[in-house]
């Protein structure tokens, strides 16, 4: 189960984190590409409004193919199977790596648009197929550290992009092609790996109807001896689904029967992405800036927040199973919001004292190690959970969406929240941090050590009310 976890995560969320990170190291690189590329295709310079556009539209369009493949990818998990999925996917990033590294050598800066844009449809179908893929295969006693595989992957390819991009590896001015290009390696990784495993249990038997298939794979995850308790509570969902087929996302909506599940999902998604962890991040190079760190030793101060992150996830991973996910959600919103109120007052007060900074720096680390401790990880978890075999696709699409929605709406307005509130920006997250904490404690029961059919029943007096 292990090595699955990894032949799985090095070609999923792992290069989610990693395309994230990577395109921060040679943003100046790609300057000066487009202003020489522009200069001799049309013999004039680049005016800074153009450069600043198409400089954007590099760096957001990963966002807009991350929504496409959140839309396709719960289809793409359906018609070719969870793992089939995750293999054609590398296919795309492959093309992606190919498109960006020749942009250079050829000038064409509309490859490295293509190659972004065809790199983000890789990073949003591998956020819906891989913790779905996880989720099904996992025993109950560790489906929360398994699912946890999707944020711990995530958070070492941030770890390991910042690595890779610093100047004296591929992030100076020579190699940053390849930079953009190195991609390839986790999906070749991954293609040469997932193979050996097999198929999703639940979906060969649910999905498929392939009883015989499903308990050899069982019998390769679990052991001969001890498949017997996961193909009886796989049977006993197909029974209940009586032939079934997955349902489409619009489906979903007018369910009452997930209405609450897919309420929680939505909200959880919308808190994670709008939680201030983004606002963290832009706000750290000045922070470590008036700490008093040295302009060309701060991305290597950065790399202890990556680190941090990475560090985190395995932690929560190791706790999901015996703490549960309500304590560690809620304990880490709450967290959010106590370290939001002292960042606060640390940013206002950062001029009166030389050890303010540290303060600063301090909560800096604490909200990340808080973050991921909770919103940051067990948000998959949950939706792995929450539903059964299905609407667990569509439910994964729904959330993809919104995840990625979110994420390109607090880009584009965040700069905006903090120029107009500057540090007070903190605030607004606070509130945010604690609302969804107080939907969480009212809404969501303890899913650790339950079956599917345990939860969703935990979820059937909330949905039908009196009804029941």
């Amino acid at each position: 189960l292990f090595l699955y976890v990894c032949a799985v995560g090095i070609g999923g969320t792992f290069q989610y984190g990693y395309n994230v990170s990577i395109i921060n190291a040679p943003t100046q690189h790609i300057h000066n590409f487009l202003n020489e590329t522009w200069t001799s295709r049309y013999q004039k310079k680049l005016n800074l409004d153009l450069l600043t556009f198409l400089w954007s539209v590099i760096a957001s369009i990963f966002s807009l193919g991350g929504l496409c493949g959140a839309l396709v990818g719960g289809t793409m998990a359906i018609q070719l199977g969870r793992k089939g999925a995750l293999l054609m996917n590398n296919i795309i990033a492959i093309l992606a790596s190919i498109l960006m590294g020749i942009s250079f050598p050829t000038g064409m800066y509309e490859l490295l648009i293509i190659g972004r844009f065809l790199i983000g449809i890789n990073s949003g179908i591998g956020l819906c197929v891989q913790p779905l893929y996880l989720g099904e295969v996992a025993p109950k006693h560790l489906r929360g550290g398994m699912v946890m595989g999707s944020s711990i992957f995530l958070t070492g390819g941030i770890l390991t992009g910042q690595i890779i991009g610093l100047r004296e590896l591929l992030g100076g001015e020579t190699y940053w092609p390849l930079l953009l290009s190195s991609s390839c390696f986790p999906a070749f990784a991954q293609l040469a790996f997932l193979p050996w495993f097999p198929e999703s249990p639940r979906y060969l038997l649910i999905d498929r109807g392939d009883e015989l298939s499903c308990v050899k794979a069982l019998k390769r995850f679990h052991g001969s001896l001890h498949y017997q308790m996961e193909m009886e509570d796989i049977q006993r969902e197909c029974f209940v689904l009586s032939g079934e087929k997955a349902k489409k996302p619009w489906q979903l909506f007018t369910d009452h029967g997930v209405r609450w599940q897919l309420i929680t999902v939505i909200v959880m998604t919308m808190g994670q992405q709008l939680s201030g962890i983004n606002a963290i991040y832009f706000y750290a190079t000045y922070i470590f800036k008036q700490a008093g760190i040295s302009a060309e030793k701060i991305p290597y101060v950065t790399l202890g927040t990556g680190a941090c992150e990475c560090l985190t996830a395995l932690t929560c991973g190791l706790l999901i199973d015996h703490m549960g996910r309500r304590f560690l959600i809620i304990g880490g919103y709450l967290l959010m919001t106590l370290w939001s109120i002292v960042l606060t007052f640390s940013l206002t007060y950062q001029e009166l004292h030389s050890w303010v900074p540290y303060v600063s720096m301090t909560c800096i680390f604490a909200f990340i190690l808080s973050f991921g401790l909770g919103p940051g990880g067990i948000t998959n978890t949950l939706t792995a959970e929450l539903f059964i075999q299905s609407s667990r696709p569509a439910a994964y699409m729904i959330g993809g969406t919104i995840s990625w929605i979110s994420f390109f709406t607090i880009g584009m307005l965040f700069p905006f929240i903090v120029n107009g509130l500057k540090q007070y920006c903190f605030l607004v997250f606070l509130v945010e941090c604690a609302l969804v904490a107080a939907f969480i404690f009212v809404v969501i029961p303890e899913t650790k050590n339950k079956s599917f059919l345990e939860i969703k029943k935990e979820f059937h007096k909330l949905n039908f009310g009196r009804n029941v």
